[in-house]
């Protein structure tokens, strides 16, 4: 069984995806760097960025390479999407019990969730571009 090609995404969603990724994430960073919390707080908040972006672009690999037909065992996607949802949850835990201002508790968890999103738009780009270039390599320009 042979994969769909998927067509080549326009530069436009391409940027803008990448564009999301760096706002969401250097958003979320600059907040922790500036947040009057202690270091350890700052650590976990930082490690949950890192561990969900992971969990979000492994899961979303490993739906990309099942319906593709590539073999992805069910325990590596079964911990794909634990990890997913337990990075959220700890996110939720985190901030729930924070003294922070509600409206500072929206901005890590919107600045969390868009550099999810944006992480499985920038994967997706990045698989869709080399499925794009194997099956459609460059033309070499001829010297005239």
């Amino acid at each position: 069984m042979s994969a769909p090609i998927s067509p080549r995404p326009t530069a436009a969603f391409v940027g803008a995806s990448w564009l999301a990724l760096f706002v969401g994430a250097i958003t979320y960073v600059s907040g922790l760097w500036n947040a009057q919390m202690a270091l350890n707080e700052k650590g976990y908040y930082f490690t949950l960025l890192m561990y969900g972006l992971f969990a979000a672009v492994s899961l979303q690999k490993s739906v990309r390479d099942r319906l593709e037909g590539v073999k992805v065992t069910g325990i590596y996607f079964g911990l794909c999407w634990i990890s997913l949802l337990l990075s959220v949850l700890l996110l939720t835990i985190g901030l729930w019990n924070a003294t922070l201002a509600p409206s500072e508790k929206g901005f890590y968890a919107m600045s969390f969730v868009l550099s999810l999103f944006a992480a499985v738009a920038v994967q997706k780009n990045v698989r869709d571009v080399a499925l794009a270039d194997e099956h459609n390599p460059p033309v070499a320009m001829s010297k005239e």
